[in-house]
């Protein structure tokens, strides 16, 4: 699973993206990113590996990570192939989530490729880019089903009918994430057409400094409009984050923070709200060699939280010890959450839940 993102020119997307393959944690005991050419391999901040590792003692800590594309910049036209227009687009639709940057700040020596600031028509540049390649895609299922139907076949008819709505709520400027839909038999039709406009999407407001905390009115129109589509708004200062990351020392970064009003960088707040937009959390394995973060979907069974690990344990799963995490904080170690009967056996439907310690029992 991983997030793009994406913005015209000049809205601080780069700067951004490497702020976030910067990052530095607070611990020096695990590194926080790795980075491959445009993409970001990048360690979810999580308070929880901190205690139990000054619990557990582990030789290492091994932290959930999200994957984070810098996808190339967009210009009007994209959909018909102009600028890099066709890289972004097929780069986006590899994509789970997006990050959609969007530049909230006055400032005469960055030029905006438009030539004012203007967020609301920023945002509508790159939906209508968006929604033009989806209309494209839509268009050719729809020639190809309409020679279908004519023998009859019920399904064709059906994904003919969906595929004509869909068109309509395209041609009215809506992105497909807004719609709802009768079932989830049509919501899985619609999932399987990975229509670019029906990635969950975050909009980041890339602020001056000043506006960190509160905003401005450029951020209120994105707002507005992010809440017709049920999406987040994240304010933060793309210029300020690079500032933090000049810091090595925490304590150093810390008192930065605190001086701007800050519990956390922008940076910080991104990554895990990212991790949530894909919809991800995590289950730990906790030991003496190390104490790991895995990232599984929200929603997963045991058995298949079992397979993240290896495949061998998912095939051969015979059962999970379950502690929760509150347990195992509260009494200090698996010793005593033992002793305190406090360890639970589940099976493989068990639904994982976020922060759960598991031992997974399997035999091959």
């Amino acid at each position: 699973m991983k997030a793009g993102i994406v913005g015209l020119p000049n809205v601080g997307k780069s700067t951004l993206f490497n702020c976030l393959s910067n990052v530095k944690a607070q611990s020096a005991n695990f590194p926080f990113c790795t980075i491959e050419p445009n993409i970001g391999i990048i360690n979810v901040p999580d308070k929880r590996l901190s205690v139990l590792d000054d619990l557990v003692n582990p030789e290492k800590i091994i932290p959930a990570t999200v994957q984070i594309l810098d996808i190339a910049g967009l210009v009007k036209g994209a959909s018909r192939g102009e600028g890099l227009g066709n890289k972004f687009l097929s780069n986006i639709r590899e994509t789970d989530a997006i990050i959609h940057v969007i530049r909230c700040f006055d400032d005469d020596n960055i030029i905006h490729v438009d030539g004012n600031i203007d967020p609301v028509r920023d945002k509508e540049i790159i939906d209508l880019e968006l929604q033009l390649k989806d209309l494209e895609l839509i268009e050719k299922r729809i020639e190809k089903l309409s020679r279908i139907v004519k023998s009859g076949d019920a399904i064709a008819i059906k994904s003919l009918e969906i595929l004509k709505n869909l068109k309509l709520q395209i041609l009215k400027s809506k992105n497909i994430r807004e719609c709802s839909f009768e079932s989830s038999e049509i919501q899985k039709f619609v999932n399987d057409l990975q229509l670019l406009t029906s990635k969950p999407v975050m909009y980041l407001c890339n602020v001056s400094e000043k506006y960190i905390l509160n905003g401005n009115e450029y951020v209120d129109r994105i707002k507005k409009l992010a809440l017709n589509e049920k999406s987040e708004v994240l304010v933060l200062a793309a210029s300020t984050e690079s500032e933090i990351n000049e810091f090595d020392e925490f304590d150093d970064r810390k008192l930065f923070l605190n001086d701007l009003g800050l519990s956390e960088s922008g940076s910080e707040k991104l990554i895990k709200k990212t991790y949530k937009l894909l919809n991800q959390h995590t289950f730990f394995t906790v030991g003496k060699k190390e104490v790991k973060a895995w990232t599984i979907p929200i929603g997963i069974n045991a058995s298949s939280a079992a397979g993240v690990i290896h495949s061998d344990f998912e095939k051969g799963f015979i059962k999970a010890e379950v502690i929760s995490y509150e347990d195992f904080i509260n009494h200090g170690s698996e010793l005593k959450v033992r002793e305190a009967g406090k360890v639970r056996v589940e099976g493989k439907e068990y639904i994982i839940k976020d922060g759960d310690i598991i031992h997974f029992r399997f035999n091959l």
